[in-house]
């Protein structure tokens, strides 16, 4: 058996057990794919593939084993090579981290300096999109590193680790009559005009809870992705901003935009945590260890190298 043969059984099944596509893709001729898989069936002494004539119609279920240990072969293949660019170039690379708008504009500038003062040769390649496509880039291995606060912990092929919680505020413009009302409920801005996020974004799955949890109907004038968008809206009057309360550190601070008002909401929609992922069984590079240690206390070398093997407890996350 060879790496070949693997390849060719990984692809055909990609490719919807179309040998025609497989060889295509593959850049080599039918013949000699189907010749390599039926080798490999002799050689274990098993059908991997049901037939009907000469077309594959499924995935037996020996088949089905044979494909799990061709998937960790080939990962550990991608490893294999992976160490060798690590050792022949220790401090230089790219390191690819796919995230939301919101964590890169306003959690990860502050790492991504760090890790470039650290490692001048390395190269920062930055992926932005929901949290659902995140994860699909680090199971493609787009990125090696993913953080969201949604859906990051959803999906078996990742490895998911709490980096740190936030809360939700609510952003108002100056004067309205909630910016000194002195105790806030859901009630209070359940029948505002509110902007908040997108529902697969930032924490949005909390502030749908918290209305449904209590039986209300939030109106929702606006949905966005961006923070700043949302703050955009409420300057003009659109409504009641419901923001993650990294995004306004600068109305907290006193900053240029006093037209606005933050107030606390982490009593009304609760702790969120951000998370950062990386695809199962990944080889991780010494800056990827790295640049996980400068998101969070928490994400020590040891903590994300045992959480890899799976040697992680759920008290110690």
């Amino acid at each position: 058996m060879n790496l070949h043969q693997f390849r060719f059984i990984q692809e055909a099944v990609r490719r919807n057990l179309n040998l025609t596509e497989t060889a295509k893709a593959l850049h080599t001729s039918q013949p000699g794919v189907s010749k390599a898989i039926i080798e490999l069936e002799e050689e274990l002494g098993i059908e991997i593939f049901a037939r009907h004539g000469k077309r594959l119609k499924r995935v037996t279920e020996p088949g089905q084993q044979v494909l799990r240990s061709i998937e960790l072969i080939m990962r550990e293949v991608t490893n294999l090579k992976r160490i060798g660019d690590e050792f022949s170039a220790e401090d230089s690379g790219t390191l690819s981290i796919a995230t939301t708008h919101t964590q890169a504009r306003y959690v990860l500038p502050e790492p991504v300096a760090k890790l470039r003062l650290a490692y001048p040769k390395v190269n920062i390649s930055l992926h932005q999109g929901s949290p659902t496509q995140v994860a699909q880039m680090l199971m493609d291995e787009v990125a090696e590193i993913g953080m969201a606060t949604e859906s990051l912990d959803g999906f078996d092929e990742l490895v998911s680790l709490p980096c740190y919680e936030w809360q939700h505020v609510l952003v108002l413009p100056a004067g309205h009559a909630l910016c000194v009302k002195e105790h806030l409920t859901l009630e209070d801005i359940a029948h505002e005009p509110l902007i908040t996020y997108h529902p697969s974004y930032t924490g949005r799955t909390k502030i749908d809870h918290a209305f449904a949890v209590r039986k209300l109907e939030p109106r929702i004038a606006l949905e966005a992705i961006d923070s700043d968008v949302i703050k955009t809206y409420v300057r003009l009057g659109l409504g009641v901003g419901i923001a993650a309360e990294m995004s306004v550190r600068d109305l907290v601070d006193g900053g240029p935009n006093a037209d606005l008002v933050v107030r606390p909401a982490g009593q009304l929609f609760g702790q969120n945590v951000a998370r950062v992922a990386f695809k199962r069984g990944a080889y991780l590079r010494n800056f990827v260890y790295q640049f996980a240690e400068l998101l969070s206390s928490r994400l020590t070398r040891n903590l994300v190298a045992r959480a890899m093997t799976g040697h992680v407890n759920d008290y110690e996350l």
